[in-house]
């Protein structure tokens, strides 16, 4: 026998091409690249796939995830989502279920901790593997480290476990987005992705990453139309309490889920001038229109305990009700939130912190005019203000400055007709006292 047979592919003895060898060399043109290399023989062909599918296997540690299936998963969510909610979690699931049938193009999943990325990604996985297709599951920062680990492992060489990750029949990478972001990490991430992507080989990846968050090269791979397919899911966490509405954890809408539009005070049985209730009156009534079509943005502005908080809130648990995420924030909190980003012990970036602030479906802004008008906040008042205002982002606003009294560049945008509807409540505060001049309509 030739000593250059490898002696792992032995094959059928009874084969009329390698003749129990495994392997032989392919009639090929002197000028072609394979010439002269040994090729695994068709006898041995199923033996290496089934050795290829037990490997990846065991690195996938599958054996753990075998009970999230398509089966197990609730394709409608849990109680009290919202049709949005609903919505997201079906078109995910429906998209899970297509491409582990198919096994074609990549798929990127997207959305929040705990809301089913990585049940469908290992229901994707056990259903390829279920039908015979080599599939390798694996979280990234796992990925990493099995790299890392291959520079000292005695069994395998870091060249060898690289092509076996990259060059996987089917590869999942759950949690993108998780590890740590070191320029090696960074380095080889993409080039598994570059190489799958060149190669047009099945992926899926789910992440809690917004796209523009993603390192550039890679999000340009994971961004092509052509070969991705994106589902984002819009669902809570699943873990958390039954009676939580799915808002982001910015939001202090579950401080006011009292303040509603049947607890809203008209304030009739109260002597007060009627010019001044009918301004209440139009107040509540554009709130309610807001609320069943948000479009454009709604400024409320009065004095201190007039109602205004009230009204927005309002706004935004019936929007929350309806499953829709909003996001409630009182504006001195928001700018802290963000400061708090530059400490070294944050989990999140200053960047993605913002941006998941000025991109939100339906942005309530409570309390303008009582932050500190220092030039950062008011260029990051700016920022956020100009976003929304040429994107028309849906956008409630309270403040109980008159509208000359605020920075001139927001008020620009406040006093866009075209855009905004500008409320003005001329009631006094409900303990009966203005701590403020009334503003000007």
């Amino acid at each position: 026998m030739d000593s250059s047979q490898p002696k792992h592919l032995i094959g059928d003895p009874d084969c009329p091409h390698c003749q129990g060898q495994g392997y032989l060399r392919a009639d090929l043109p002197i000028d072609h690249p394979d010439f002269g290399h040994l090729q695994i023989c068709t006898c041995r062909q199923v033996d290496v796939h089934e050795r290829m599918h037990a490997r990846l296997f065991r690195m996938s540690q599958l054996d753990e995830l075998q009970h999230l299936t398509f089966d197990s998963f609730n394709p409608h969510g849990r109680v009290g989502l919202g049709p949005q909610q609903q919505e997201s979690l079906e078109r995910a699931f429906n998209q899970a279920h297509t491409f582990s049938e198919q096994v074609e193009g990549w798929l990127l999943i997207q959305g929040g901790f705990g809301c089913g990325k990585t049940h469908l990604a290992a229901a994707i996985a056990n259903n390829a593997v279920g039908n015979g297709i080599p599939t390798l599951f694996l979280t990234v920062p796992d990925l990493l480290d099995q790299l890392r680990y291959s520079y000292s492992d005695e069994e395998v060489t870091f060249e060898d476990r690289f092509e076996q990750i990259r060059s996987a029949p089917l590869l999942i990478l759950d949690d993108f987005g998780t590890q740590s972001a070191t320029p090696w990490a960074r380095e080889k991430l993409f080039q598994i992705l570059n190489f799958r992507y060149i190669n047009q080989l099945p992926l899926v990846v789910t992440t809690n990453l917004a796209i523009e968050e993603i390192e550039g090269r890679m999000r340009s791979r994971l961004s092509d139309p052509e070969i991705v397919t994106y589902v984002r899911i819009y669902a809570p966490d699943h873990r958390r309490p039954f009676d939580d509405t799915g808002q982001h954890e910015l939001s202090s809408l579950s401080i006011h889920g009292h303040q509603t539009f049947g607890t809203f005070n008209l304030r009739k049985d109260e002597k007060l001038p009627a010019k001044d209730l009918k301004t209440l009156d139009q107040a509540f009534k554009a709130a309610q229109t807001f609320a069943e079509e948000p479009k454009g943005w709604l400024v409320l502005m009065g004095t201190y305990g007039c109602g205004k908080t009230h009204l927005a809130a309002s706004i935004a648990n019936y929007r929350a009700s309806h499953g829709f995420p909003v996001m409630f924030v009182v504006v001195p909190d928001m700018l802290d939130h963000l400061r708090a980003t530059f400490s070294p012990d944050s989990m999140i970036s200053y960047d993605r912190r913002f941006d998941e602030i000025r991109t939100a479906d339906l942005l309530v802004l409570d309390d303008l005019g009582t932050q500190s008008m220092k030039p950062w906040v008011r260029e990051k008042l700016y920022q956020l203000f100009n976003y929304r205002y040429n994107a028309s982002l849906p956008t409630v606003i309270t403040t109980a400055d008159a509208l000359e009294e605020i920075d001139p560049r927001l008020r620009a945008r406040m006093g866009d007709r075209r855009l905004v509807t500008g409320v003005g409540i001329t009631t006094p505060s409900y303990k009966g006292k203005t701590t403020r001049r009334r503003p000007k309509r």
